[in-house]
């Protein structure tokens, strides 16, 4: 693993617990990066006019990566403009349970449609009251973010199953952008109908990139309307026939930004999801009772049995201030200080901001 870290040279500066806020660009990353941009540079139009071959192994890599079938993989720019793209073909009012809190992006697209929008807080029963809710409610649509960007708290990808299996007929869309490169994830064996991300956070793809995962049953729901050529893959004679995943493909896909994504899909393959999720696990665990002892963490973050490696720990500006000073990288969110932990952060860095948090 310590290889492996060679390749971030921020983590030789900086103690950087803000993957939540973004991913790390690496030495191999960067220099793909660069070979495309010359070859660019000396190919022009020759270079770009393969372009379709690295987008669909990216494509296939996506797919694989996260037990999909390619053809129901669509990539998209980031997640927000596939949740719209998609809610523009959802058609009549849908009772939509969402969660208090949830990122922006996952709650404000339903808020802003026609839909009839209920709420749930998320504490540490949250399992149980999203059950209650939809039983109760007629809810039709559950969409929320697999991993809470504010505190951390994680839903039990098990809880999903059963609830599908329960109830065939609602429809559950998720975020899984402070999810996904962080634990090994099956989307055909999860229950889930349809499943975004953005890249650049646990992915290490860099900005720009992300994607669409739909269940095999997932187009009859839905009549989406954005077309254009890229859609029909360049053919003027193909309009009729464009598929419900390329609707959300209308233009052109950068090869560089996609590309990346393709990269860093292969290098976090490379390390291994087993390796990297048994990091991550042993990092958030040590966490969570360092900062639980000290009494920092939130009571439904204490009492959840299984946690993400993303902690909002109680902190004024002050403490904030004082762990930028010593190089700590994090984030302030919500009425404190974020960290999050990615498999290239250490035990030893945790200690230290321990360190910095039991100073006086």
């Amino acid at each position: 693993m310590q290889k492996i870290i060679k390749q971030f040279p921020v983590l030789s500066q900086y103690t950087y617990v803000n993957t939540a806020t973004s991913g790390l660009l690496y030495d191999g990353l960067l220099d793909w990066r660069q070979e495309h941009d010359l070859d660019f540079l000396i190919g022009g139009s020759k270079m770009k006019m393969k372009g379709n071959v690295l987008i669909s192994e990216t494509r296939n890599a996506v797919g694989k990566f996260f037990g999909c079938k390619p053809d129901n993989v669509a990539l998209v720019p980031n997640f927000s403009i596939g949740l719209n793209l998609l809610l523009e073909g959802m058609g009549d009012k849908r009772n939509v349970l969402l969660l208090e809190g949830d990122y922006p992006s996952v709650n404000w697209p339903f808020e802003n449609r026609e839909c009839n929008t209920f709420y749930l807080k998320v504490t540490h029963d949250l399992e149980e009251n999203i059950y209650s809710r939809i039983k109760s409610k007629n809810i039709n649509v559950l969409a929320l973010s697999l991993v809470q960007w504010l505190n951390g708290i994680k839903l039990d990808l098990e809880f999903l199953k059963s609830l599908k299996r329960e109830f065939p007929d609602l429809m559950i869309i998720a975020d899984g952008t402070q999810f996904l490169g962080t634990d090994v994830f099956n989307f055909e064996d999860s229950g889930i109908d349809v499943l975004g991300a953005s890249s650049y956070k646990w992915l290490l793809g860099g900005y720009g990139n992300g994607f669409m995962l739909f269940a095999d049953e997932t187009p009859a729901k839905f009549t989406c309307r954005s077309i254009g050529f890229n859609a029909a893959d360049g053919d003027l004679s193909g309009k009729e026939n464009v598929s419900f995943t390329k609707q959300f493909e209308p233009g052109h896909l950068d090869t560089f930004n996609f590309g990346s994504l393709n990269y860093s899909l292969g290098f976090l393959s490379g390390i291994g999801m087993e390796t990297i999720s048994d990091q991550i696990k042993r990092l958030s665990l040590k966490a969570k009772i360092e900062f639980g002892n000290l009494g920092l963490l939130e009571e439904s973050v204490v009492k959840r049995k299984e946690h993400s490696s993303i902690f909002n720990i109680s902190a004024n500006k002050d403490l904030y201030a004082k762990l930028t000073e010593k190089d700590v990288v994090c984030a302030q969110r919500g009425n404190g200080v974020r960290l999050s932990f990615h498999f290239y952060n250490t035990e030893n860095e945790i200690d230290k901001i321990v360190g910095i948090l039991k100073e006086k």
